[in-house]
C-alpha cells in the first residue's frame, strides 16, 4: 500500500466542533522534519515509510523508536533511495526491524513512542505517535445512506490536524469518483459523491466521530464494508503550504507485527534473552551453576525467573534422568542442584522465564572437575593516603566467591576452613581509617587461591576542592589564557597555597610540564604551545596538605597560526523574484602580503548550480543567486577560500544555501479542451513553470503566482490551456523562487 503523501489538506474547515470536551494542544515540536521530508508513521502495523532526504542519496540511515521511560524499542538502517520514498521498515520492499542493528525485535509501536532518524550521530527529524485511532468497524444507519465511524484522540493530538477516511478503490465505480472519502473537522460539508463531518467529545470524552451521507446506497454500503481501510489521520505540523508533518496513520483492523517473511517476531511473541557466562562445576554428588544475568530487549516482557536443569548422558530403556530447579527470581545468578548419581556425566541448560515464554534455544554448559585454583587480587596496593578509599576485590573466576578480614587475621584457617570472622565481598569495601585487608577467594568446586593482604594507611589530610574554569579558554597568538573560580582551601584554617594548570593534546597526553601561580591567583596566560593544535586544559589546588583533585578539562582551544584563512558564517538566502547579490566575506582572514583565490566546490564544468564570482581574488567577492529554473537545485553553494603567505596555505570553506518558497499543486485536471492546474506558495511573485513528465520535461505552460485572495495567506497561481489534445499523465511544477512540486498525476474528468 502507498503511504499517504503529506501534500494537501484541501477543504479543511477552520472550525472545530468541540461538545463538552477540552484538549491540550501541545506546541509543534522543533524536530518534525520540514517538508519534502517527512516520517510517516503506521502505528497498527509497525510500520514506518521515510520520505524525502534526497539531498541524502546514498547514505546510511538509522531509525529509532523510543518510549518514554523505557529507551529504544526498536532500531534499523537503511540505505537512502531516489525518489519520494527514502526507504520502508516493516512493509515489502523495504528492510525489517533489527536490520544492521543488534535489537532484532519488531517493536509494537505506542501512542507517545518517537521514531527518529539520524545519519551517524545528526539527527535529522522525529515523528511522536499520535493518540488516535478508529475504535469499532462503520455502522450504517437505516436510511441506507449514512455511516458513522467512532473513534478516540488523545489528550494532546491536535483536533484542528486531524483527518478520518476511508479507502477503498470500489468507491471509484460510484458516485464518488475516488478511491476514498474523507471527513474534516467541521460541520456537514458537500463533496463529489457525499458529505461528511467530524466532531469531537459527542459521545464523551476523548472520542471523535465522522459522519458520511453518501448520495446513493451502493457507496454507502462500500463504504460501511471497508474492513481495515478505515484509518485515522493525525500530524504534528502544518506547514504555510499545508504540507503536514510528522504523520500517523492508525488503520482500523490491522495487525502488528513482521510485515513480512524473516522479519523478527514482536515482543510478545519474542522468547527472552538468554543468561551469558555459565559456568557448571562438580562438587561431590551436586552441580553448582553460575551465570551472568541477561538484559532483556527493550519493550520485551521483563524476565521473571529461570529453569536449570541438568540431563544425565546415560540412556536407560531409551530415558535419561533429569534434574532441575525452576528460580522465581531475575536478580538470580547462580543455583546448586543436589542428589545427582556419582560418576554420571551431565549436560546443563539453562533458560530465562518470562511471560512470552523461555529462551530457546536453552544456554548449554557441560560441567567439569575444576582443580585450578582462582586468583584473587585488589585494586589498591599497600601504601600511605590522605582520605578514604574504596577498595575493589576480583577473581579471576566469574563463579569464585572473595572472603575478607580487616582486623589482619586469616581468611581461611588450616583445613580450608573459614574464619569465623570473615566477610562474604559482594561490593567495593570503603576504607576510612587505617586497615590491614587479607583476602583469599574459593572457587565452586572448593578450590582455595592464595592469600592477598593490603595495608591502607588513612592519614585524613583535607586537600582543596578541585577548581571549576570560569568561561571558555582565550587563544591568541601570546598563548591561552585561561581563569577559574577559588577553590575551598579543604578545611577551616588552610588556605590554598597555589594552583597548578596542565595541557593536554587531542589524544589526552600530557603537552609538556603544568605551568603554576602562587597564593590566590586565579588565572594564567599558558604559552609556549604550537599553532593550529587542539589542546585542554585541567587546574589543581594545593594547600600544606598536598595537591587535591584535577579539575574537569576544559573545552578544547586552538593557537592560531601566522597564515588564517576564515571564510566567513553559513548563510542562507532566500530566493527572489530577481537575482540575488550575495557577498562572501573572508576579511577575518591574514591580510598583511597575503593571496587570496574563492573558488565554487562544484561536481564538474556542467554543475547546474555553477555561480560566477566577481572579485575571486578580493576578500570579499559576490556572486549572482539566480531565480529557479531546473535543473537547478536548492542544494547548498560551497566556496572555497585559499590564503598564500610566502609557503604558507591555508584554505576554508564557507556554504551558501538557497531557501526556497514552498509550492503545492492542489488540483491537476485534463478534459477535452481544457487543462487546468492549480497551486499555492508560501510567498507571492515568480513564475511556475509546469513540465511533462517530470522535472526535464517538455514544457507546457507557464502562470504567475499573485496574491491569495484574503483572508488567505500567501500566493495562488492557476494555469490553464483550452487546446491541450491529449492528458500529459503527469507533471512536474518549478518555481523562480524555488519551489517544486512533483510528479503529480492529471486526473481526467
Amino acid at each position: 500500500m502507498s503511504p499517504v503523501r503529506s501534500a494537501t489538506a484541501t477543504g479543511v474547515a477552520s472550525a472545530v466542533l468541540l461538545t463538552s470536551f477540552i484538549i491540550a494542544v501541545p506546541g509543534a515540536s522543533a524536530a518534525v522534519p520540514t517538508f519534502p521530508n517527512n516520517i510517516v508513521v503506521f502505528p497498527d502495523r509497525d510500520f514506518i515509510t521515510i520520505e524525502g532526504y534526497q539531498d541524502r542519496i546514498g547514505q546510511t540511515a538509522t531509525v529509532e523508536v523510543t518510549r518514554p521511560g523505557t529507551g529504544v524499542i526498536g532500531s534499523a538502517k537503511s540505505v537512502v533511495s531516489e525518489g519520494d520514498v527514502a526507504f520502508e521498515i516493516n512493509h515489502p520492499g523495504g528492510v525489517c526491524w533489527g536490520a544492521g542493528t543488534t535489537l532484532g525485535v519488531t517493536p509494537d509501536i505506542l501512542p507517545g513512542d518517537v521514531v527518529a532518524v539520524k545519519f551517524g550521530a545528526t539527527a535529522a527529524g522525529d515523528t511522536t505517535t499520535q493518540g488516535i485511532y478508529v475504535t469499532a468497524a462503520p455502522v450504517l444507519a437505516a436510511d441506507g445512506v449514512t455511516v458513522t465511524i467512532a473513534g478516540f484522540i488523545a489528550d494532546g493530538a491536535n483536533p484542528a490536524q486531524m483527518e478520518q477516511r476511508i479507502v477503498e478503490p470500489a468507491l471509484k465505480d460510484t458516485a464518488v469518483g475516488r478511491r476514498d472519502v474523507r471527513a474534516v473537522p467541521g460541520p456537514l460539508t458537500a463533496n463529489d459523491g457525499y458529505s461528511s463531518s467530524l466532531e469531537f467529545g459527542v459521545t464523551g470524552p476523548n472520542t471523535f466521530t465522522a459522519t458520511y451521507v453518501f448520495d446513493g446506497q451502493d457507496a454507502a454500503a462500500i463504504a460501511a464494508a471497508a474492513g481495515s481501510g478505515v484509518r485515522a489521520m493525525s500530524w504534528q505540523v502544518e506547514d504555510a503550504a499545508a504540507n503536514r508533518q510528522g504523520l500517523t496513520i492508525a488503520e482500523f483492523g490491522e495487525l502488528g507485527g513482521p510485515g513480512m517473511g524473516g522479519c523478527p517476531n514482536g515482543p510478545l511473541q519474542s522468547g527472552p534473552a538468554g543468561a551469558t557466562d555459565v559456568t557448571a562445576a562438580t562438587v561431590a554428588d551436586s552441580l553448582k551453576i553460575n551465570w551472568t544475568r541477561p538484559v532483556a530487549i527493550p519493550g520485551t516482557p521483563a524476565i521473571t525467573g529461570y529453569r536449570v536443569h541438568a540431563v544425565a548422558r546415560t540412556v536407560v530403556n531409551g530415558e535419561r534422568a533429569e534434574f532441575g530447579k525452576r528460580i522465581n527470581s531475575s536478580a538470580a545468578t547462580s543455583t546448586t542442584i543436589s542428589g545427582l548419581t556419582p560418576n554420571e556425566t551431565y549436560d546443563v541448560f539453562i533458560v530465562s522465564v518470562s511471560s512470552a515464554g523461555e529462551t530457546f534455544p536453552a544456554v548449554h554448559a557441560i560441567p567439569v572437575t575444576d582443580i585450578e585454583a582462582p586468583q584473587a587480587s585488589a585494586s589498591l596496593q599497600t601504601g600511605s593516603f590522605r582520605s578514604m578509599q574504596q577498595l575493589t576485590l576480583t577473581s579471576t573466576e566469574a563463579a569464585a566467591q572473595i572472603y575478607y578480614t580487616t582486623d589482619g587475621s586469616d581468611v581461611f584457617l588450616s583445613g580450608g576452613t573459614l574464619s569465623d570472622v570473615a566477610v562474604l565481598y559482594t561490593a567495593p569495601v570503603d576504607v576510612v581509617q587505617t586497615t590491614t585487608v587479607t583476602f583469599a577467594a574459593v572457587d565452586p568446586s572448593g578450590n582455595l587461591s592464595a592469600q592477598g593482604q593490603v595495608i591502607l594507611t588513612i592519614t585524613n589530610d583535607p586537600l582543596p576542592t578541585a577548581p571549576v574554569f570560569i568561561g571558555a579558554p582565550l587563544a591568541t597568538a601570546a598563548g591561552v589564557t585561561l581563569t577559574w573560580a577559588a577553590a575551598d582551601a579543604g578545611a577551616p584554617g588552610l588556605t590554598v597555597t597555589g594552583y597548578s594548570v596542565q595541557a593536554y593534546t587531542a589524544d589526552g597526553a600530557p603537552a609538556g610540564p603544568p605551568r603554576t601561580v602562587a597564593g590566590d591567583v586565579t588565572t594564567l596566560v599558558f604559552d609556549g604551545l604550537a599553532a593550529e593544535t587542539a589542546y585542554q586544559f585541567t587546574v589543581t589546588a594545593s594547600n600544606a596538605s598536598g595537591a587535591g583533585a584535577e579539575s574537569a578539562k576544559s573545552e578544547p582551544v586552538s593557537l592560531p597560526g601566522a597564515v588564517v584563512a576564515n571564510a566567513g558564517a553559513d548563510q542562507s538566502i532566500t530566493r527572489a523574484v530577481t537575482a540575488t547579490t550575495v557577498t562572501l566575506d573572508g576579511s577575518a582572514s591574514t591580510s598583511a602580503d597575503a593571496i587570496y583565490l574563492w573558488e565554487q566546490v562544484v561536481t564538474g564544468p556542467t554543475d547546474a548550480d555553477r555561480v560566477t564570482l566577481t572579485g575571486a581574488t578580493t576578500a570579499k567577492p559576490t556572486f549572482s543567486l539566480r531565480v529557479f529554473a531546473t535543473p537547478m537545485t536548492n542544494n547548498p553553494l560551497t566556496f572555497r577560500l585559499t590564503v598564500t603567505s610566502g609557503s604558507s596555505v591555508r584554505t576554508d570553506e564557507v556554504r551558501v544555501t538557497p531557501i526556497a518558497s514552498p509550492i503545492t499543486v492542489t488540483g491537476a485536471r485534463w478534459k477535452a479542451r481544457d487543462f487546468r492546474v492549480d497551486g499555492v506558495s508560501t510567498s507571492v511573485g515568480g513564475t511556475v513553470t509546469i513540465h511533462s513528465g517530470g522535472p526535464t520535461g517538455p514544457v507546457i505552460g507557464r502562470a504567475p503566482i499573485t496574491a491569495a485572495a484574503a483572508p488567505a495567506t500567501g500566493g495562488v497561481f492557476t494555469f490553464r490551456l483550452r487546446t491541450a489534445p491529449a492528458n500529459p499523465g503527469s507533471i512536474w511544477v518549478d518555481s523562480t523562487l524555488g519551489g517544486t512540486a512533483g510528479p503529480v498525476t492529471v486526473t481526467a474528468g
